[in-house]
Parts: C-alpha cells; sequence; structure tokens
C-alpha cells in the first residue's frame, strides 16, 4: 500500500512525535508514505477569513503537490484534512472554479484524488487480522476516551461512512489492539483549537469540560488524532487544573503512539518524553512496558 504523505506544519514542529508514531505504524504495517516534496501550510487560519480564492488556493498548492506522485493522499492532522479534503469536494463538483484555481497554483489537480486521514487507513483499508498479527504489547484494557474533536467528522462526508456525532474508527481500533474504549458524550466537542492564545479563558473552559467528562466515566487517558487537540489537553492540563482547580493528571497519547507501542515500537523512537503530562507511570501501571 502507499499513499502520498502530507505532514503539515505541526509534525515538523511541536507534534514531531506524532509524525514518529505514524513512520512507526507505516512501517510495521508495510504501507509506504511518500512525504511531498514542496508542500506548504493547509491554511487553516486563511480559512477562516472571507476570501474565497485564496481559502481554496493555499491547500490547492498541497493537492496539485500531490497529484505529481498519482497516489491518493494521506494526512493526520484533523485540521490539514479538513481543509484538503473539503477543497478537493468542493473542487470537484466545480469545474470551473477549478480550473480557475488550477491555474492560480499553475498546477494540475487531479480528478479523483482521495484524502484520507491516516485513522481511515487503519480500519478501512487494513485487515483487522493482519493489525492482530503485528501486536507484540496488547494494551491490557488500558482505559480510554477517544476524542475525535470538532473537525475530524465535519462536515457531513469527512472521514467515510463514519458519524458525525458518534464517530467509532478509533474506538474499534483501539479494542482491536487491546485497550477498552469507553463510551462518552464528549467524542466530538470542540477543544478551542487555535484560539488557545487569543482566547485563553474560553479554551481552559472547553478544555476542562472533555478532562471532567473523561474523569467521570473512569478514563485513565485520551486518545487524540490531532496535533492541535493534543497541544491543548496536554501542554496545558496543568493550566486547566489550576483554572477549575481540579487535578486531572490525564496522559493525552496520539492514536498512532498507542498503536505503535502495541506493535513493540521502542519507546526512545516515539518522543513520549515529550510529553507534558507524563505517560510512564500509567504504561507501567498496566504492564504495558513490559516487552
Amino acid at each position: 500500500m502507499e499513499y502520498s504523505y502530507y505532514p503539515g506544519c505541526s509534525l515538523h514542529g511541536m507534534s514531531s512525535d506524532y509524525d514518529k508514531s505514524v513512520k512507526s505504524v507505516a512501517m510495521n504495517l508495510d504501507i509506504k508514505l511518500k512525504e511531498l516534496k514542496e508542500w506548504v501550510c493547509c491554511g487553516a487560519r486563511p480559512a477562516h477569513i472571507p476570501d474565497q480564492m485564496m481559502n481554496l488556493a493555499i491547500p490547492a498548492l498541497d493537492l496539485a503537490e500531490a497529484g505529481k506522485l498519482g497516489l491518493d493522499l494521506v494526512t493526520v492532522c484533523a485540521a490539514c484534512y479538513n481543509r484538503l479534503k473539503t477543497t478537493n469536494m468542493f473542487l470537484e463538483k466545480d469545474n470551473d472554479k477549478k480550473k480557475e484555481i488550477e491555474g492560480l497554483v499553475e498546477g494540475k489537480i487531479n480528478s479523483g484524488l482521495k484524502i484520507h486521514h491516516f485513522l481511515e487507513i487503519l480500519t478501512n483499508d487494513i485487515e483487522i487480522d493482519l493489525l492482530k498479527s503485528r501486536i507484540k504489547r496488547p494494551l491490557k484494557e488500558l482505559k480510554v476516551a477517544c476524542y475525535y474533536g470538532c473537525l475530524l467528522t465535519r462536515p457531513e462526508g469527512m472521514l467515510e461512512g463514519e458519524k458525525i456525532e458518534d464517530p467509532e474508527m478509533m474506538d474499534l481500533l483501539m479494542e482491536a489492539l487491546g485497550a477498552k474504549s469507553l463510551a462518552w458524550p464528549y467524542k466530538t466537542e470542540c477543544c478551542g483549537t487555535g484560539f488557545s492564545i487569543s482566547k485563553t479563558e474560553i479554551v481552559l473552559n472547553l478544555t476542562g469540560k472533555i478532562l471532567k467528562a473523561a474523569k467521570r466515566i473512569g478514563a485513565e487517558c485520551i486518545v487524540v488524532a490531532c496535533p492541535l487537540c493534543h497541544a491543548n489537553l496536554d501542554m496545558r492540563q496543568k493550566e486547566i487544573e489550576k483554572h477549575l482547580k481540579e487535578k486531572f493528571n490525564m496522559p493525552i497519547f496520539y492514536f498512532t503512539e498507542l498503536a505503535a507501542i502495541a506493535m513493540g515500537e521502542d519507546y526512545k523512537n516515539l518522543g513520549l518524553n515529550e510529553h507534558f503530562v507524563d505517560p510512564f507511570p500509567l504504561l507501567e501501571k498496566k504492564n504495558i512496558m513490559q516487552e
């Protein structure tokens, strides 16, 4: 299996640990990821300004770059996935606008180009028996709250075959890895995304509700599929605790980190030590650290 790969800005910066785990899982499952040579920012921030041409042209640069490889495109950031896929869906329906954008970016966007989140690949394209055959460290009933966030399933038609309000892909993956995925009502609530600097109190309140809900159902950790969600829940957790006057100490994992751990990847190669909430005590408690 081979795909073009768009890491996005975060995975070459603050979320390099996510990138490491994605590549580890891909290698273990014989998935080839060819990183785009000339990728640019997906335009997640400009998407909110009233300039349709800019909103379309920025992600279109990456779609055109993917077209050069002739492979379907995979990304792992929910914001990048949202921008790339919604732009591609829009241009597929409006051929005149597509031609205009192609002229603007000086590149061709292949008809039929498919955009995938890596979560879709692991749940839709990989046989469950193959996945289970690569498990060396089962997650031993680790109680997880799978958090999809607001961008991964919206608008309708994003994650293939998923329900917008109650998605299941991540839950099914965690169960296959040996974890116990808990039902909870905050799967697709917003974490505040990029407002953590400009509207910090709003983000602290939103993420606080997510952490409270996870703690209430007995989750031992939260599993995410987005660098922004991870940053708000992990990096700001001490600040959230101070704001709410409540202790959580809730490790936040990327779904690929837990998959890589289950597949026996050396912890030193995953960047788990870069997390703000130390995940090692939980892994040791559950005996998942053992070879």
